[in-house]
């Protein structure tokens, strides 16, 4: 490792989770550590360091990772505040009404032995057979499936997958019924994936897992930003996401108990910027407007060629991306909710990070893009977290005590139910349904006022209003809090949202919709 090289981008090269919001710009703090040692060998703070330190606080023991240069050997404690803990992803797939009707279908056929007085190859045999028996004529052969056609003939009737109607890429001896797909939801957050049978379109297994890109940064925006300052940069958040990507589509075949051979076809959504680092694309003209898109229509590659272990002639497709920021997973919404059919005027939200806005119905559909940031997903918080064990998700405040209760992750139960205390869980913070849920039962009980500021009388109503002399704060726990700015965050990030539904809306010339649908891992739990 080079001489000067900072602790994130070490930490980042070592693959140790060392949190940063900010990408690495010196700005959000979230990035500290702890040098062990009398004199570590680690270059002096610099100004952007010592700027942090006047406005916002560091404790004396403390340097930030991403401006700290390494000069020796040293060892570093990372905090529990500063490490990424492991995400609790709940995307679920409920399907209505489905109509299978896969890219990928099998096809079994007896075929003909070979004769010395008609001396055709296995795979002209397979072929011929498939024409007797199915009618499918002037198919091409993917030429890595050959040896399979060739083994399959030999026992005298095959199995064949035939993709679009038009080219064979896989086949079997015998009678064969497996034939999987995977789906992938890329977001800037999470990344869900689905394992699903593509002759029942049954949901084998689902599963989700952080987007390890967080390290580089949690917005879009600051990815961004790092591919800009690091020529290395981009290559590294393709490489995280794909391996993430492949481990996944482990987990899903390990919880389904099927081999990753039998996964023929893949398929992916993401917002633009996802969807250009999942393809290794240059993602820097996105970061300024017109914000253009390296390619917007639909994209097909070899599996093996993005590093995902499947069978060999398993395919990706990636959904087409609609304009700069509004991305394949908004084409999937569409597709998946179709407001284009509907004659009520339709809504459809996937909150996250980064937010899709869908409005339309029958005749016309609008989209849009909203930053959000990260305030839903617990960062800019003051005690927030993402969704792992420890954090606090839902909440309640007694209208006339002022008293809270509240459900953390990894407890059954509630805050004032007998054995709580008993679980074994430690409260670490608040994530981004429990600061929705926190700010709302405030504003309910009058505790904060309808502008998002503390109310005048709320320190005489409730000890558990403290002041710091300047901004209030209502304690939920020890060592969790939601204070004036944790408001003003989730202000912010709902002001972003509610901008780009009003922007469509007026577009649309409409004062209110009729149907509203929210979707992502964050949109279902609020």
């Amino acid at each position: 490792m080079d001489r000067g090289t900072t602790v994130l981008e070490a930490a980042r090269t070592l693959g140790v989770d060392l949190d940063s919001v900010c990408g690495g710009r010196g700005l959000c703090g979230r990035c500290q550590v702890v040098p062990v040692g009398d004199e570590p060998p680690l270059t002096g703070p610099g100004p952007d360091e010592e700027r942090y330190r006047r406005r916002r606080g560091l404790a004396d023991d403390r340097r930030l990772g991403c401006r700290a240069g390494i000069l020796g050997d040293l060892t570093v404690d990372v905090p529990p505040e500063s490490q990424l803990h492991r995400q609790v992803v709940r995307k679920r797939v409920e399907v209505e009404d489905l109509v299978v009707d896969p890219v990928v279908r099998l096809h079994y056929v007896p075929v003909e032995p070979a004769r010395l007085d008609t001396p055709s190859g296995a795979t002209e045999r397979v072929l011929a057979a498939l024409v007797d028996e199915w009618g499918l004529g002037g198919l091409s052969v993917d030429a890595r499936s050959i040896g399979d056609l060739q083994a399959a003939a030999a026992t005298g009737e095959a199995t064949v997958a035939v993709r679009d109607g038009s080219i064979v890429v896989a086949a079997w001896p015998g009678f064969r019924d497996v034939a999987l797909g995977a789906a992938f939801d890329i977001g800037s957050t999470t990344i869900a994936g689905h394992l699903v049978d593509l002759a029942s379109g049954e949901t084998l297994a689902s599963a989700g897992r952080m987007n390890p890109q967080i390290r580089f940064g949690e917005d879009l925006m600051s990815r961004v930003s790092h591919v800009m300052m690091h020529p290395e940069g981009a290559a590294d958040l393709t490489r995280v996401v794909r391996e993430a990507v492949d481990e996944l589509l482990g987990e899903l075949v390990a919880d389904a108990g099927v081999g990753r051979t039998d996964v023929l076809e893949l398929v992916a959504v993401g917002n633009p910027i996802m969807h250009h680092l999942l393809f290794g694309l240059d993602v820097r003209p996105l970061g300024e407007a017109p914000f253009a898109l390296a390619v917007s229509s639909a994209i097909d590659v070899d599996a093996a060629a993005l590093g995902v272990s499947a069978h060999p002639a398993a395919r990706l497709h990636a959904l087409p991306l609609i304009a700069g920021h509004v991305g394949a997973d908004a084409a999937a919404a569409i597709l998946s909710e179709a407001p284009h059919r509907s004659d009520a005027l339709q809504l459809v939200v996937d909150v996250g990070t980064n937010a899709e806005i869908v409005l339309g119905s029958r005749g016309r559909v609008l989209a849009a893009s909203s930053p959000t940031g990260p305030a839903f997903e617990g960062a800019q918080i003051s005690s927030g977290q993402r969704a792992a064990p420890g954090a606090i998700e839902r909440v309640r405040i007694d209208r006339d005590t002022l008293e809270p209760r509240f459900r953390v992750i990894g407890v059954e139960g509630w805050s004032d139910d007998p054995g709580f205390d008993d679980a074994g869980v430690g409260i670490s913070g608040i994530c981004g349904s429990g600061i929705i849920e926190a700010v709302a039962e405030l504003y309910l009980t009058g505790l904060v006022d309808p502008d998002g500021r503390f109310a005048s009388d709320a320190a005489d109503r409730t000890a558990r209003v403290t002041s710091d002399g300047r901004a209030q704060a209502y304690e939920l726990t020890d060592g969790v809090s939601v204070t004036q700015n944790d408001v003003r965050a989730i202000q912010l990030a709902k002001a972003a949202l509610y901008a780009g539904v009003r922007l469509l809306m007026d577009h649309l010339g409409v004062d209110e919709v009729e149907e509203i649908r929210l979707a992502g891992a964050f949109g279902s739990h609020i």
